[in-house]
């Protein structure tokens, strides 16, 4: 008898859920959209994910092969945003609204939180944002003193729709709490955060691995959508840990790039990876390795907004183009945050170009980034990057894969089932079906295509490199060594 698992994926815009097999086929899968409104980047109501969230396992599981599997689904796991908190009651209801990730209320508080934990607690994470999630905490006690004196638990997004799924609350994951102010080199929550900062210690949720059983789907849930009640809910992830895990990047050594609107590179090492500029973070693995990664300001966003009309017709003019010898730096807003922190910073690209050169020196300036990136983390780890896997709208593009992958001089991997659901549904199985995380990936994970250097390209892609990162320190966006 098969066994199969479900993973559920809360984003920003929807829900999304897939029922996958043990080998990793995706059996069926469906999502719903949130009615979103010009407050959706700051607050977003937890019934209304949980609603999208319900629809869509039942429309996952109305069809024929799915009903006819539904008896032997063993296990579900959740994922969703980083940094996205919400406070409950002691009935475990919402006091408010989801705090999003991308709220920028709370930039004070961060700026209060770097404070206390560089004075009270300088080791492990101190680069507290406005995205962070203990930020938003501070925020909230300040900004709504009333609803703060009922707080009985903060949770994060994942531990909604699990609580949802489970009747169990107030447990959460190294991933999710990270940014909460969890120490996950030492396993606890450190003192300052409540000796120091306005909460108290009994808001503050156990914390697990990701993919721990923490308890099963509730008896109504079960009945209502036509599962078993013996059906494992595990403790979640967020979602950029999710697409890694997806992706097959999961061993020391082994690194995804995702290009979307940004450029997000996570991966596994055996040791913590120090970052005296604050530019990378280091997650903690749930077998105990470590999960360091950022996100640039640079990435794809100008390929739908300036090329969508026409990518298919420019992917092919740029193949014939490469190597060009223009160096351009896409960034289209102000300032870079990663590999590189520079507020000044300014994308550019040389005048004069065609529009098929334009394409395929922004496509090269990624890569050239991106390269850059690997080159800081091997430096400061002192561990080499082996492989590297992609996802991300940019990897649906042979000539950009064919670049990075000479540009970086290295093969690049890019998979079959790569969403965060998908990497929710492999969690499910990690400590249900298999005997750890990494036997799950290794199970499941389907390479779609390969994509290894050519000689000859990769060296001209060799000189032009240095030439990029020579112009980006005459503009004095990289001071500097590697690690500037």
């Amino acid at each position: 008898m098969e066994s199969y698992f479900i993973g559920i994926d809360i984003g920003t815009q929807g829900a999304r859920v897939v029922l996958a097999d043990a080998k990793g086929d995706i059996i069926s899968s469906a999502e719903q959209v949130f009615p979103l409104n010009d407050q959706s980047r700051e607050e977003q109501s937890p019934k209304e994910w949980w609603d999208a969230c319900y629809r869509s396992l039942s429309a996952l599981l109305q069809g024929e092969e799915a009903q006819a599997i539904a008896g032997n689904i063993e296990a579900i796991a959740v994922t969703s945003t980083s940094g996205t908190v919400i406070p409950l009651d002691e009935n475990n209801q919402p006091l408010h609204n989801a705090i999003m990730y991308s709220d920028k209320r709370s930039v004070h508080q961060a700026e209060k939180c770097t404070a206390a934990a560089v004075k009270y607690h300088h080791h492990g994470y101190t680069a507290f944002n406005f995205s962070s999630g203990l930020a938003k905490m501070i925020w909230f006690q300040e900004t709504y003193p009333e609803k703060a004196a009922k707080i009985a638990k903060w949770i994060h997004a994942a531990d909604f729709v699990t609580g949802m799924l489970s009747n169990v609350w107030g447990v959460t994951d190294y991933t999710n709490a990270f940014k909460s102010g969890y120490d996950v080199s030492k396993y606890e929550w450190p003192e300052y955060l409540y000796t120091r900062l306005p909460l108290k210690k009994e808001w503050l949720p156990q914390v697990v691995p990701s993919g721990t059983v923490i308890g099963t789907i509730t008896a109504y849930i079960a009945n209502e959508l036509g599962l078993p009640k013996t059906v494992k809910i595990t403790a979640g992830i967020t979602d950029g840990c999710a697409s890694q895990i997806a992706s097959g990047a999961i061993n020391p050594g082994e690194w995804n790039t995702t290009i979307g609107t940004t450029m997000v590179i996570k991966g596994v090492t055996k040791n913590e990876v120090p970052d005296p500029h604050g530019r990378l973070y280091s997650h903690r693995h749930p077998e105990g390795y470590w999960m360091p990664g950022g996100a640039s300001n640079t990435g794809a966003d100008w390929v739908t907004n300036e090329f969508g009309d026409d990518l298919l017709n420019l992917n092919e003019q740029a193949g014939r183009l490469i190597p060009t010898r223009h160096i351009a730096y896409p960034l289209r807003q102000e300032g870079e945050r990663f590999p590189f922190i520079a507020p000044q910073a300014r994308g550019f690209e040389p005048e004069g170009l065609t529009r098929e050169e334009q394409f395929a020196a922004n496509m090269e300036g990624v890569a050239y980034l991106e390269r850059y990136t690997y080159e800081m983390i091997e430096q400061l780890s002192g561990e080499k990057v082996n492989a590297i896997y992609t996802a991300g709208g940019a990897s649906n593009s042979d000539t950009w894969l064919r670049i990075r992958s000479n540009v970086l001089n290295k093969p690049v991997y890019k998979m079959k089932h790569v969403s965060g659901a998908m990497g929710a549904a492999m969690l499910a199985t990690s400590k249900t079906y298999y005997g750890s995380l990494t036997e799950a990936v290794k199970q499941m994970v389907l390479i779609e295509k390969e994509i290894h250097p050519e000689k000859e390209l990769a060296e001209q892609y060799e000189a032009n490199y240095r030439e990029f990162i020579a112009v980006m320190q005459q503009k004095g966006y990289i001071k500097g060594g590697i690690d500037a």
